[in-house]
């Protein structure tokens, strides 16, 4: 898949795995997203091997994030988007899901997934709407498992 990377003013997007700092990655979903608290950085850093992803910069260091897994043909999940406080409110978050959903692997698929407590204005933007049928989904949720695995390291 070729890299994608846009650049406006002292900021850049890009899906360039190399140039994603995963520690920083790690430190923000582990300690203060709240959907994935105490995530270990090996399952992180496998999320990553395993998706598409996209970094938000400032210059050189790494202020926001995306991740999308997709089979790039029928349906994509959209997680563990972020940017940092100091950042929020100058339309980043914009510039961010603009890039994610013009990639042009991600064109043409019949559903997008995205579970999100925050920002419904934002992805609404983009044709996100509450599910019109909840009782056809279905989940499997285990809230507790990063804690476990912090139980069974020790």
């Amino acid at each position: 898949m070729d890299i994608i990377e846009q650049h406006f003013g002292d900021f850049y997007i890009t899906t360039d795995k190399t140039r994603l700092d995963i520690v920083a990655i790690h430190n923000f979903l582990s300690k203060h997203s709240g959907w994935s608290d105490n995530i270990p950085f090996e399952n992180v850093k496998t999320s990553i091997d395993n998706s598409l992803n996209f970094g938000l910069f400032h210059n050189d260091r790494q202020i926001g994030f995306a991740r999308v897994i997709s089979d790039f043909s029928t349906i994509a999940y959209l997680g563990d988007i972020y940017v940092l406080d100091d950042y929020r409110g100058q339309g980043l978050s914009k510039k961010l899901m603009d890039v994610v959903m013009a990639h042009p692997n991600l064109q043409g698929l019949r559903r997008w997934i995205l579970l999100t407590s925050t920002a419904d204005w934002l992805y609404e933007k983009y044709g996100f709407t509450k599910l019109p049928k909840p009782e056809l989904y279905m989940e499997l949720f285990n809230p507790g498992v990063y804690k476990a695995d912090k139980k069974s390291a020790s």
